[in-house]
């Protein structure tokens, strides 16, 4: 194992520059975070209050064992979305520790348009409950929401991955032995009621919680029988009546003592202690954002991301002197063994190979794996195609998408294309995924597309006959560069779920360090690969 060695010097102007840049970068992400945190607003907020209710923030705070870490996930959906009306998608999603167990908590926030759902509302708790299945978690829903958002039905009600898929979900995680539990703080309407009523074990609180299919509204349009809330479906009618719920609480303290009573019981579930002694890294994490370039053209140099995350600057670095545009090696992270790849360039073919053959080895030691990107994609050019670059670009992808060890992706830079792919972009099934505050994200970048489309503008017209004069091109390629700008951002792709969280660089060992904990108390599955194309 060889010590990573740094040749930083924090009195560089060029780190000062570096640090003034990314802080610039943070205070977006900063306010991101505030408008996320702030719900439906003061007015909302007090009208939730004056309801006896606690904000759902408070309620995951009184849940959680005290001074145990919350691990949001999504906590940045819809920014920007919804004419900005949705903030934290309504849904308070993360990773808390209840009785000394790690739980998957969802909590509606009704300060947010009642807590009805909108489609990223539903993504996101289909997200959360998938990192709970995937990590053997129970799940906790703080009920309080209005349904789905009619205006908006046709993105809510019928395909695959909408409002029925967490219905489905529940049945299925409760049939593998992780316990569904709701308590319902609140309204719990129409396809909503589904929640509670197919959890192992539901809580209702009295005087504010309330199930029904079909509201008062809805049932005096469709009968004519007019009924107030309670009397239709509220706490005593569901515990003494219908049996739709288990426990009465007589307020929301008390629903959420006994949701821990719940989860406290013995079962599976504990946090793995890590095999290793955790060791800090010999150069501060806090230096990290001195290390992202002023110039997001210039590479990061990789060896110095690992000689602040690994845990003794410790690399055993595989084939050093091969496919050196992509670092593969083991080492550990607070204890816990990990395979890392990392960018230091572009893929060539024999980074690819060199990648798969890192993935195969890791997974036949069931050792974890951790991509940190920084990659513009695959090299292109005639002798790398007549080369069999996207052959050995598909080994790659193969390796990454069939290995079946717990895998988490951070973007440190860019992650463009193909390369984004082979580095366990979202849709090869990363447990986690994060990006720092800088990080670019697209089928390619901004320029380049950009310089693409003109090009195919320009023959276009040269079939018509037409002349594509150079101002012409770039009054052709300014509206692309822009937009390409604002959809590549790390707060863009966190707003769309295309990333759990935007991290603090510093903070990558513990975001990872508590992704693996959770992994390694998971049920392990067997890795069988496809047929590579050889």
């Amino acid at each position: 194992m060889a010590v990573l060695r740094s040749s930083l010097r924090t009195a560089d102007p060029a780190y000062a520059a570096n640090s003034a840049a990314y802080a610039r970068l943070q205070e977006q992400v900063a306010a991101a975070r505030t408008a996320a945190v702030a719900g439906g607003g003061s007015q909302a907020s007090q009208a939730h209050l004056k309801r006896d209710k606690l904000l759902p923030r408070h309620r995951i705070n009184v849940l959680l064992d005290p001074g145990t870490p919350f691990l949001e996930i999504g906590q940045l959906a819809a920014h920007g979305l919804y004419e900005g009306a949705v903030p934290s998608a309504g849904i308070i999603t993360g990773i808390g520790i209840v009785e000394g167990r790690p739980c998957m908590v969802m909590a509606n926030d009704a300060t947010v348009k009642g807590g009805t759902y909108y489609p990223l509302t539903i993504k996101k708790q289909v997200r959360a409950q998938a990192i709970a299945r995937e990590n053997g978690l129970p799940c906790i829903y703080l009920v309080d929401s209005g349904g789905a958002f009619l205006p908006l039905q046709e993105d809510i009600f019928p395909d695959e991955n909408h409002f029925g898929r967490i219905f489905r979900n529940i049945a299925e995680m409760s049939s593998m032995g992780l316990k569904q539990i709701a308590a319902v703080m609140g309204q719990c309407t129409a396809g909503g009621a589904y929640i509670p009523a197919m959890c192992d074990e539901t809580i209702i609180v009295q005087g504010n919680g309330t199930i029904y299919l079909g509201g008062p509204q809805l049932v005096q349009a469709a009968t004519g029988e007019v009924v107030d809330h309670q009397t239709l479906g509220g706490a005593d009618v569901h515990t003494r009546m219908s049996g739709v719920a288990d426990h009465l609480a007589r307020d929301e303290l008390h629903a959420l003592s006994t949701v821990r009573e719940i989860v406290a019981r013995p079962g599976p579930g504990r946090i793995a202690s890590p095999p290793l002694a955790p060791a800090e890294p010999l150069y501060a994490p806090s230096e990290l954002p001195g290390l992202i370039p002023e110039n997001p053209k210039q590479p990061i140099p990789a060896r110095e991301i690992l000689a602040r995350i690994l845990d003794g600057s410790e690399l055993n670095e595989y084939r050093e002197r091969y496919g050196s545009t992509l670092i593969c090696g083991t080492g550990a992270i607070g204890g816990y063994p990990v395979g890392v790849l990392i960018n230091d360039g572009v893929l060539f073919s024999e980074s690819a190979q060199k990648a798969a053959n890192f993935i195969e080895l890791c997974s036949q030691s069931a050792i974890p794996l951790v991509f940190l990107h920084n990659i513009s994609g695959f090299m292109v050019g005639v002798s790398y195609e007549q080369g069999g670059i996207a052959k050995d670009g598909a080994k790659m992808v193969n390796a990454v998408s069939t290995s079946r060890v717990p895998k988490f992706s951070v973007i440190v830079g860019g992650s463009y294309g193909a390369g984004a792919y082979a580095m366990c972009g979202r849709a090869f099934g990363p447990r986690l995924m994060a990006a720092w505050p800088n990080a670019r994200t697209s089928v390619m970048g901004g320029e380049q597309a950009a310089t693409v489309l003109a090009l195919v503008r320009e023959e276009q017209l040269a079939r018509k006959g037409q002349r594509f004069t150079p101002e012409d091109a770039e009054a052709y390629k300014q509206p692309i560069r822009e937009r390409y700008a604002a959809e590549s951002t790390a707060v863009n792709a966190a707003s769309k779920l295309w990333v759990d969280a935007v991290i603090d660089p510093a903070d990558t060992r513990a975001w990872l360090a508590m992704g693996l904990s959770l992994a390694a108390a998971s049920p392990q599955q067997d890795t069988r690969f496809g047929v590579f194309r050889m």
